[in-house]
């Protein structure tokens, strides 16, 4: 029998890239001989993040159809026929046993013609409303591993719920001590970042807040993407703030691990590995996520007390400056967020996928 093989499509964001590269880990450790490799276009994330991640990468042309100009709408739909090529063209190169679908135009075409090609294909579906490709493949696909019970609807006997996956670093990040928890006459730590190209409202709201948070004992870092890289290190400067700005933070889970409050969004992945981390969090949901998603995340999390929120309608220098004060000076209270937040985590999430995964490969667990 020849080594199993397995192509993981999509990508475009963090929050699609990393739980299928959380799987892929999970799938190389319990099957040490398999080959593992993603399929994703130039401009995602995934162009620089999977050869980082040791794992190779094979391109299409795909582009967004949903939330795009009708330049860009009409750009997508001209490149769905090269989709569908260059996803045969990776099929017929890989031949794959088993083909994971994580959200993301790019991911469309490829779990598609897989379906078409009877090879088993699974969907990774993170949020409770799925995105349009997911809905679009929904009734194609072998299985699909869904975070909340509520998403089993849409996908009906093919669906599980699984959690999502996370890197197995998160995890261990919850089992350590002596980092991110002020203790010891230790600087507290905010981390701050609004998704992997960053938030320019986020960044904007920080630059207000510098001089407001500059008499406080405080180390900042904080993700701006490349847009208000300059900007945002110029407002740290002038306040005379402790900050370490980055364009993008590849080892997110030592930024977490070091942090005492996080400020960022509240996308299904961001959410997974700050309650997996148990991190207090200050969340500002997307205004513009599909269904209104990150908002409704969010508030599953403020609910049980394991986060605050504020609405990007509301956001300003005072008002994320006051929640993070706040917070820093109230270590009971972080610590309870944090308990909380624990509650939420699905560590064998990445297990789970890969069980079912194994099973529709025809391959033993």
């Amino acid at each position: 029998m020849k080594p199993l093989t397995v192509v993981i499509a999509g990508g475009g964001t963090g929050g699609h890239l990393y739980p299928g590269i959380a799987v892929a880990r999970e799938l190389l450790q319990r099957v040490p001989e398999a080959k593992v490799t993603f399929a994703g276009t130039a401009r995602g994330i995934e162009a620089r993040v999977v050869p980082r991640e040791g794992f190779e990468l094979d391109l299409l042309r795909s582009a967004a159809l949903k939330g795009t100009s009708p330049a860009a709408l009409a750009r997508g739909l001209g490149l769905l026929p090269l989709s569908g090529v260059d996803a045969w063209r990776i099929l017929s190169k890989r031949r794959p046993d088993i083909v994971l679908g994580v959200g993301g135009y790019s991911s469309g075409p490829v779990v598609l013609a897989a379906a078409m090609r009877g090879i088993p294909t699974m969907l990774l579906e993170q949020n409770a409303v799925p995105g349009l490709t997911n809905r679009l493949l929904a009734h194609v696909v072998s299985a699909a591993a869904v975070t909340f019970a509520s998403t089993v609807s849409f996908f009906g006997r093919r669906a599980f719920v699984a959690g999502n996956p996370i890197r197995q670093e998160f995890v261990a990040a919850s089992r350590q001590t002596g980092a991110g928890d002020g203790a010891s006459g230790a600087v507290p730590r905010v981390l701050i970042f609004g998704g992997s190209q960053g938030a320019h409202a986020i960044n904007m709201a920080m630059v207000e807040a510098a001089p407001r948070l500059a008499d406080g004992r405080l180390a900042v870092t904080h993700q701006t993407g490349e847009r208000d890289l300059e900007s945002v290190r110029a407002a740290y400067r002038k306040a005379g703030l402790d900050a370490r700005v980055e364009p993008f933070l590849y080892e997110m889970d030592r930024e977490m691990t070091a942090a005492d409050v996080v400020v960022c969004r509240a996308g299904a992945t961001t959410l997974a590995e700050l309650t997996a981390a148990g991190k207090p969090a200050v969340l500002i949901p997307l205004p513009t996520a599909a269904d209104d998603h990150q908002r409704k995340n969010a508030e599953v999390l403020v609910g049980a007390g394991a986060a605050e929120m504020i609405e990007q309608k509301d956001l300003s220098g005072a008002a994320i400056a006051g929640r993070i004060a706040a917070l820093i000076a109230d270590a009971p209270r972080r610590e309870r967020m944090a308990t909380a937040a624990r509650a939420f985590a699905r560590p064998d999430a990445a297990r789970v996928i890969v069980d079912r995964a194994l099973e529709l490969a025809g391959r033993e667990r």
